[in-house]
């Protein structure tokens, strides 16, 4: 990644942000410079930050995407199908694309959003276009689990899935801790409930997304 010399209002210093509910996989380093989601914006809008340096932005650090192996993409293309196919209208699936929240741009594997494409020509998914959140968990389980689940209940995003058996985190309490109140994991065997703007659409065989 590059060097970058940025202006002292577009870096954080180590005090701003959460002060609870630390990152367990990033962060532990005091002397690391944290940036606003507008200053990462603006580097990835000025190519200082490409596609080709695989980082996201979590709590204000920029951090390294985890690496991918064949499982991982392979259930991420077998999720694909069943997802569309199973969406009302008036939804999307965007594929390891970003969404914008007050501190973060993270990546998810794969989210249903509102709206289509076209709606984010100019500017990405907020917290309140999400209706669900992905992550394929495998390497970066721990990840998942704990940091990625957290910043997405501090948004406020109604739903997020994690793990290689499917972890449903329900009903985010956005306070001093951010936590899914529900928590539930569906094995393969199971069906999983598809629920949109707290409505459930649709119900899943969790073995077609699975594999």
């Amino acid at each position: 990644m590059s060097v970058v010399s940025t202006s002292a209002s577009a870096v954080l210093p180590p005090s701003v942000g959460p002060t609870v509910s630390s990152p367990s996989t990033y962060g532990h380093d005091v002397s690391l410079a944290r940036f606003s989601v507008a200053a990462y914006q603006k580097m990835t809008e000025t190519g200082i930050l490409s596609e080709a340096d695989r980082v996201e932005l979590l709590e204000h650090y920029v951090v390294l995407k985890m690496p991918r192996n064949p499982l991982h993409d392979s259930t991420i293309q077998g999720m694909v199908r069943p997802l569309l196919h199973a969406l009302p209208a008036g939804w999307d699936l965007r594929i390891q694309s970003a969404i914008t929240l007050s501190d973060s741009q993270p990546e998810p594997d794969l989210a249903v959003v509102r709206g289509s494409a076209f709606d984010y020509r100019t500017q990405h998914p907020t917290s309140a276009d999400v209706g669900l959140a992905i992550q394929v968990a495998d390497s970066s389980l721990l990840r998942d689990q704990r940091d990625k689940s957290r910043i997405y209940a501090r948004a406020g995003i109604p739903v997020n899935w994690a793990d290689r058996t499917i972890e449903v985190y329900e009903q985010p309490q956005a306070g001093k801790t951010p936590v899914y109140d529900s928590v539930r994991t569906y094995r393969v065997e199971e069906s999983v409930p598809l629920l949109l703007a707290g409505t459930a659409t649709a119900s899943l065989d969790a073995k077609s997304v699975l594999g």
